[in-house]
């Protein structure tokens, strides 16, 4: 499997497009999941605090073998949290067993105008070496806009709720004119996977309707998560070598965020 990575703005770090979900992924079956995303060739590992499973993340990340410079790991910090960033960051260190995540996510805009007081902790978090880079997850663009602006530090990611049926151009291009990596999650719960455009399209390409999804988002350069619990269909979801969507079956998917 190739899949390729965006850098990310204020680090050094890149983000793989491809990663692996692990919400609602709890306990043995979070283990095994994630043991079974990096046997097929994941890269990046998609937890957060609220999850409850960072510890078996990391677990499954040591016993797998694979060496740490090699996978992306996030996590994210729930919003009720804000005002104990230190706290949980340190928490979800020491649960993941690493020494700094690659990605720190505000999960959501924390209540009470807190985001921007929680960002500049995030920026220190960073600077200190906690974290790799930093983000947000479910911003607007005008929520993005404020922490930029009052702190001069913009995320370099948002991870929103995605997939073709949400396809919004404008809103993607939003994101690229701030130099905002886009990222998608729920990218199946989101589209129906037995619409004829992606089955048609899936047929011409001997694959099936999940993978025409995955790779339209890596194509358009917009992260994207599946999750599984499933053995087979999380190495099938990861293999999208060997085709390439047309600007045609691209244009077509795009449409179904129009419907």
């Amino acid at each position: 499997m190739t899949i390729p990575a965006l850098p990310l703005a204020g680090s050094s770090v890149s983000m793989p497009l491809l990663g692996f979900g692990t919400w609602q992924l709890r306990g043995d079956s979070a283990y095994q999941a994630v043991r079974d995303a990096l046997e097929a060739g994941y890269r990046h590992l998609d937890t957060a605090t609220m999850y409850g499973n960072e510890a078996e993340v990391g677990r499954a990340l040591r016993d797998s073998g694979v060496p740490r410079d090699e996978v992306f790991v996030t996590t994210k910090l729930p919003p009720e949290r804000a005002g104990d960033e230190r706290a949980t960051i340190d928490a979800s260190l020491r649960d993941l067993g690493l020494d700094a995540i690659d990605l720190w996510l505000i999960h959501w805009p924390p209540s009470r105008g807190r985001s921007v007081k929680t960002w500049r902790e995030f920026v220190k978090a960073r600077d200190e070496g906690l974290t790799r880079a930093i983000g947000v997850s479910n911003y607007g663009p005008d929520e993005i806009d404020q922490l930029s602006d009052e702190t001069g530090e913009r995320p370099a990611v948002n991870q929103i709720r995605f997939g073709p049926a949400l396809y919004d151009a404008g809103l993607v291009a939003a994101h690229r004119e701030r130099g905002v990596v886009l990222e998608g999650y729920s990218p199946f719960k989101t589209t129906n996977l037995h619409d004829p455009a992606l089955t048609g399209i899936a047929s011409a390409h001997g694959v099936d309707p999940a993978r025409v999804v995955l790779r339209w988002h890596i194509q358009h350069e917009i992260v994207v998560i599946p999750k599984s619990a499933t053995p087979e269909r999380i190495a099938r979801n990861a293999d999208l070598d060997g085709f390439e969507l047309t600007p045609d079956e691209m244009t077509t998917i795009d449409a179904l965020g129009r419907r």
